[in-house]
This record gives structure tokens, sequence and C-alpha cells, in this order.
């Protein structure tokens, strides 16, 4: 089946409009704005939704916006427009590395950061850059807003905090200096889900040691939101070459990957070592 099951269709012209569209047609509503994890899902009759809600004009949640302490990002930015930003880069290149991974510039030209968000798959690059960058994200429903964590934000595989009837409208990023961040994906053509990926943020002090870090990885059933273990062996320690491989060897025993169509277990294990020791280098080498 490659043909959706019959819909109603809206289109919002802002968040309050979004929102009260939501409410008023139920739990079989939806919101649109690039399609990509949707849209397939509904050819496949995977997800059959009653009515979609179409937020692409929603233009007052596309921004990046530098505050004091924080970077405050629209959930309906586009992954072109974080790729192409600036302060994006110059702040977090993690995120810079994880775009350029995400797709192809079709996907990339439409795909919001708040819909890689909360499709939650396992597999997304973005959920893994949020954490280790301890973003917390904004949840607006028709009675006001909450911020919260993203811990707090991913309850499960396809599954987050926000409620039916609520948009999530706002990721924050917040600024920490010394810090350096790094991703880096293994996939099987370019686009294509990951293999395995990972991504590192670390703080140094002012002696050069590691006062804080945080170590995410992708597709290999990390138990948990970061590598704990590995980033407690890391913390206080002088960057080197040792503890790295300490902390990739942790993070290694920590994830949980099946064996499937893009390699087996002992490989993708073997894949969240090395990755963890690669962003975890270059990470440090990006401390500013």
């Amino acid at each position: 089946m490659q043909v959706p099951a019959p819909f109603d269709y809206a289109r919002a012209e802002n968040v309050e409009d979004a929102l009260a569209l939501l409410h008023t047609h139920g739990p079989e509503s939806r919101v649109i704005a690039g399609g990509h994890s949707l849209l397939p899902m509904m050819k496949l009759r995977l997800a059959r939704p009653e009515w979609l809600i179409d937020i692409n004009d929603l233009f007052e949640l596309d921004y990046i916006v530098e505050d004091a302490d924080v970077i405050r990002v629209g959930a309906l930015t586009r992954h072109a427009t974080l790729l192409g930003s600036d302060v994006i880069a110059s702040r977090f290149p993690i995120v810079v590395d994880a775009e350029k991974v995400i797709a192809d510039p079709v996907v990339r030209n439409r795909g919001t950061i708040g819909g890689s968000l909360c499709q939650a798959d396992p597999a997304e690059d973005l959920s893994t850059v949020c954490e280790v960058l301890r973003a917390e994200v904004v949840i607006r429903t028709l009675d006001g807003e909450r911020v919260v964590t993203m811990p707090e934000f991913h309850r499960g595989p396809y599954e987050t905090a926000v409620a039916q009837d609520e948009l999530l409208t706002e990721i924050r990023f917040p600024l920490k200096p010394r810090t350096g961040s790094a991703y880096e994906k293994v996939e099987r053509r370019v686009g294509d889900w990951a293999v395995a990926a990972a991504g590192a943020s670390v703080t140094l002090d002012e002696t050069g040691a590691i006062a804080d870090v945080a170590i995410g990885l992708t597709s290999v059933g990390l138990d948990g939101h970061t590598a704990t273990r590995a980033e407690d062996a890391l913390r206080g320690s002088a960057p080197s070459e040792e503890a790295f491989a300490e902390a990739a060897r942790l993070a290694s025993e920590a994830c949980d990957p099946v064996a499937d169509q893009r390699g087996p277990i002992d490989y993708k294990r073997h894949l969240a070592g090395e990755l963890t020791k690669r962003v975890l280098r270059r990470a440090v080498e990006r401390v500013s």
C-alpha cells in the first residue's frame, strides 16, 4: 500500500491557531511541516491521521537568536538554515557536523529541527546532539508553556513529552565557555540512517583538565540518555588518548545494539567505541 488513507487538511495561521485546531480535531490530528517522517508512514498506513494541521506558515517559529547565555532556535527552523548559520557553526560545531550527514539537500531544505526531535527515532541524529548539548525545549499549550530537559522530553522510541494537542516551539542550547563539540556518523550510503554515530561536548577548566563532558550514541541502543560511566571516568582528568580510549570502552559497554541489515552486534559495538574516541578528540581540539 503506497497511498495514504483519506484525511482532512487545515493550514494554521499562527501558533494559537495551530493549537486550537489540534484541540478541536482531537487525538487523530497531526501537525505537518517537512513531512519526511509522517508522509512515508501515512503511505504505508502505519499512521492514519484524520486531520493534518499544516504549520508551514508559522514563521514566528523560524529563527536562531543568541542571547547572553543561550542560543534559542525555533522549532520550524529548517535543517538547511542550521547548516548555514554562522552563529551555530561558531558556538556548536556538533550541530553542523550532524546536519551535513542528515539525508540530502532536498530533505534538509524542508525538514525542521522540531520535526526531527518529535519523531524521536532512535537513529535520528539531532536527538543525540541535543542530549549532548543538554538542550531544553519549550512546549506550548492553549494555557501557556513549559520548559523540559531532553531526558524529560524523550520518553522512549517514538515517544515524547509533547501531548497530541501541544506544540514544540523552541529549543534552547546553553552557552558554556571553553567548550568544544563534535559528531561523527557511519552510514551505509550518503544520507542513510546511522549504522552507528557518536557525539560529544567537552568543557575544559583553566588548567586544561576536563571539567564537564557529555557523550551520546545514536542507533546502538544506549541505555539512558548519555554514556554516564564514560563521562564520569573523564571528569577531572587531563585530555589524553588513554583517557579517551577508556571512555570509549565504557561507552561501548553501555550500548546495546541489535543485529540487522546494517551490521552485526560486534561491529556496531566496535563502531560505538571508535567513534566515541574520535568525537572526544575533535571536541577537545575545538575548545575555544
